[in-house]
């Protein structure tokens, strides 16, 4: 083989890479699967794993669980339901709600299909490959936010209610944000107003932001917990893990100390310490004292 013909061949095999990269795989997912992940590049990729939390687990969240709930039972049995936004204080159960919501209903056909932010722009695509499939899809877009030069939120804004072509009945967006417009918000937006005949009207800006979060048909808020609150998510997980509760006095003074040194009485901190408290053999535990 000569030069040229050896340089032609590697240039072949790096068009070839460079298309499998950015080129969708037109290879079918694997629908026996509960759950998936869109990759630019790859398509669906299912998850064989998929977390198993249960909606017994989510705690001190019962409206924004009750809501959901209902919500989702409406899509899965064929009525009409909104794409919903879960928004509030990190750690509170926003991304585990929708998880255990999964697990609930699968065996009625849903499905779950995570993007992240960076693929939205590929939303088109997704909903093309899902809209004829008989399972319900619920595309699961977590922490999402968007920074104020940001325009790929532009994508997500059209499939939601903005597209000149009728969004399936098999697909809805949920998505989970510490921000309640997903676009940060300056001071001066607010002082930026101007009066019409009496009447307040916010700067377009403003008004640029709440369009998007306008569009999700159901806002559920998820807030701080108190110490109690927390505690009683901290006993629910040392029960699961078969260890003493904080009914224990040791027990609840290490979980408040776990909490302060965290900065956070989150559902997420409760967790994490009821599995390092219950992983440890008793001598391991520090003592009241310590």
């Amino acid at each position: 083989m000569t030069q040229a013909e050896q340089l032609i061949a590697r240039a072949e095999a790096l068009i070839d890479r460079l298309e499998a990269v950015f080129s969708p795989s037109d290879t079918q997912p694997d629908w026996n699967h509960i759950a998936y992940r869109w990759q630019t590049g790859k398509g669906l990729q299912a998850i064989l794993r998929p977390q198993q939390v249960r909606l017994d687990d989510i705690l001190c969240n019962d409206l924004a669980k009750t809501e959901i709930t209902r919500n989702t039972r409406q899509f899965v049995e064929g009525r009409s339901a909104n794409n919903t936004l879960l928004w509030g204080s990190r750690g509170t159960g926003k991304s585990s709600l929708i998880k255990a919501l999964l697990n609930e209903y699968a065996g009625q056909g849903l499905r779950l299909i995570e993007v992240d932010k960076q693929d939205l722009i590929d939303l088109p695509a997704i909903v093309e490959q899902i809209q004829d499939r008989p399972e319900k899809f619920i595309l699961y877009c977590d922490d999402l936010s968007f920074e104020a030069d940001d325009a790929s939120y532009k994508s997500l804004k059209a499939i939601l209610d903005g597209s000149i072509s009728a969004p399936p009945d098999n697909v809805l967006i949920y998505a989970t944000s510490n921000r309640r417009h997903l676009l940060p918000e300056f001071k001066q937006e607010n002082q930026d107003v101007h009066i019409v005949e009496g009447e307040i009207h916010q700067n377009e800006s403003v008004e640029e932001k709440i369009s998007l979060s306008e569009r999700f048909g159901l806002w559920l808020s998820f807030y701080p917990f108190s110490q109690d609150q927390y505690l009683q998510i901290v006993d629910h997980w040392l029960a699961q893990l078969g260890a003493e509760t904080t009914q224990d006095r040791t027990t609840r003074l290490h979980a408040l100390r776990f909490a302060l040194k965290r900065g956070s009485r989150s559902g997420r901190v409760a967790l994490q310490f009821a599995r390092d408290w219950a992983g440890r053999l008793p001598e391991e535990r520090p003592k009241e004292e310590d």
